[in-house]
């Protein structure tokens, strides 16, 4: 499954943000080591930008950089053929193609770049707040970019989550707790301790705040 069918599959652009921001809230409850977390949300990347950002410790990653313009995303694949280091550090032809001026500033991160100034990505894909639908460059729409593994908790629902976490953390999960934290609704002790027996809500809220999820 290429970009084309990814983005025909992403929500709206308030849902991916919201989604984005529960998948953080989640891994940190989980995991305590912040250096292990597969999922990461910045509510303060900018004064007017938000991050999510995902990080699999084997080298993909992907980042959505939220703005009152929309979206912008970028993932990479680090196996993909599409990735610039399997062709001579050149983007894949059209990855960025017709990519609007106000996501320039969004593409152009040196957090997203190599230290030549690469932009590490196999994937792009992006959405104004004005557009019906999200968008991607000419690529081929059989493009083995890891678009599907990349952003596949973004795709589906909760169940994904809990599937995902159960084998990377090694532990059964509520699966109402995770759909308490997907909805976005106000974290309560209850809901922590389901989810990890040993994390507290108190000592969690310098981070909930640096994530920007709802307080109660």
């Amino acid at each position: 499954m290429s970009v084309h069918e990814v983005i025909r599959r992403l929500p709206d652009l308030s849902t991916v943000r919201r989604v984005s921001r529960a998948l953080a809230v989640l891994d940190l409850i989980l995991c305590e080591e912040p250096e292990s977390r597969y999922y990461v949300f910045d509510a303060r990347w900018s004064a007017t930008e938000e991050a999510a950002l995902m990080d699999n410790g084997s080298g993909d990653a992907y980042s959505i950089v939220f703005s009152p313009d929309g979206a912008f995303a970028r993932g990479f694949a680090h196996e993909s053929p599409m990735s610039p280091y399997a062709n001579d550090g050149e983007l894949w032809p059209g990855l960025l193609d017709g990519l609007p001026p106000h996501f320039h500033s969004a593409r152009d991160e040196p957090a997203f770049r190599d230290e030549d100034g690469i932009l590490n990505a196999t994937v792009c894909f992006w959405r104004s707040t004005s557009d019906s639908a999200w968008t991607c460059g000419p690529v081929p729409s059989d493009a083995s970019d890891g678009a599907d593994t990349l952003f596949e908790l973004l795709t589906d629902g909760p169940e994904a989550y809990l599937t995902f976490a159960e084998d990377y953390y090694e532990t059964a999960l509520d699966l109402d707790a995770i759909r308490h934290v997907y909805a976005l609704m106000p974290l309560t002790e209850y809901v922590v301790t389901s989810l990890n027996p040993d994390r507290r809500l108190p000592d969690l809220k310098e981070d909930i705040a640096e994530i920007g999820y709802p307080r109660s």
